[in-house]
């Protein structure tokens, strides 16, 4: 129950906290509603500087909706062939993918700044979205489940009539790593739609920020200008929305993918 009212507390403030005008924000307590303030905050948030909260839904909605479902899908391959293939250092390239899942994200930093000013694309869409694509982990969980849920009878019958390695994965692996799938597809969700760090190193114009760094370009304006306090705050609560509707649509999956081989 403690760790329950710790996850969810947050989301009830938010939700108190979007209803309030600024003056609210000093006469009532936390988790009281002060006089109901939501269309104007909402209105507010989406006429701010010309409008340009739309333009950081666009681009999150962009970057972790896109960006999940094709590291999925290379995860998927990856995992897929590290656990079905038989090629020379299988077991290096998986070794190393372990390793690259204990390096922190902030550490890759500045060398995929100095990579992407090499290639000029620093400052446009292409070098947040690029590096996005790959997950060690999620390359990881992949071969997991790979390794329990593809049998390799299934896949030796599929080349013995005739099946490319590629149909091979498209039309027998992958449907069967589907709740795996689902579990990678979530953590690449959450992690991109979260992301902070490498569009404050890759992105200097704002109509290309995440929701993540334009809420947090805002939030320091608070101090001086209270006006963006309940507008930071009712953009929060609209860039939850969407983490919990992914789980709640899909929280069936996941919990069976991220189970996988755990009674093997």
């Amino acid at each position: 129950m403690l760790a329950a009212l710790y996850a969810v507390l947050p989301l009830v403030w938010l939700v108190t906290s979007a209803t309030k005008s600024v003056g609210d924000f000093s006469t009532t307590g936390a988790f009281e509603f002060g006089q109901f303030n939501l269309g104007a905050n909402l209105s507010a948030l989406f006429s701010q500087d010309g409008g340009v909260f739309l333009a950081w839904i666009r681009n999150s909605l962009l970057y972790a909706g896109l960006g999940a479902v094709l590291g999925s899908l290379i995860c998927a391959a990856c995992g897929y062939a590290i656990a079905k293939l038989d090629f020379p250092g299988r077991r290096a390239l998986f070794a190393v993918t372990l390793a690259g899942v204990l390096v922190p994200t902030t550490a890759l930093a500045l060398p995929l700044y100095l990579l992407a000013s090499q290639l000029e694309v620093v400052g446009t869409f292409w070098a947040v979205f690029i590096p996005l694509l790959t997950n060690p982990f999620g390359v990881y969980l992949a071969r997991v489940y790979a390794e329990a849920a593809v049998p390799g009878e299934v896949l030796e019958a599929a080349r013995t009539d005739g099946a490319g390695e590629l149909r091979t994965f498209f039309t027998i692996a992958l449907p069967m790593m589907r709740p795996g799938l689902v579990t990678v597809f979530l953590f690449q969700f959450v992690g991109i739609w979260n992301n902070f760090f490498l569009p404050l190193v890759m992105l200097t114009d704002p109509k290309l920020f995440p929701m993540s760094l334009g809420l947090y370009q805002w939030s320091t304006r608070v101090t001086q200008f209270p006006q963006y306090n309940p507008l930071v705050i009712t953009g929060s609560l609209l860039a939850v929305l969407p983490l919990v509707v992914a789980f709640v649509l899909l929280h069936r999956q996941w919990r069976s993918g991220l189970a996988a081989g755990s009674v093997k």
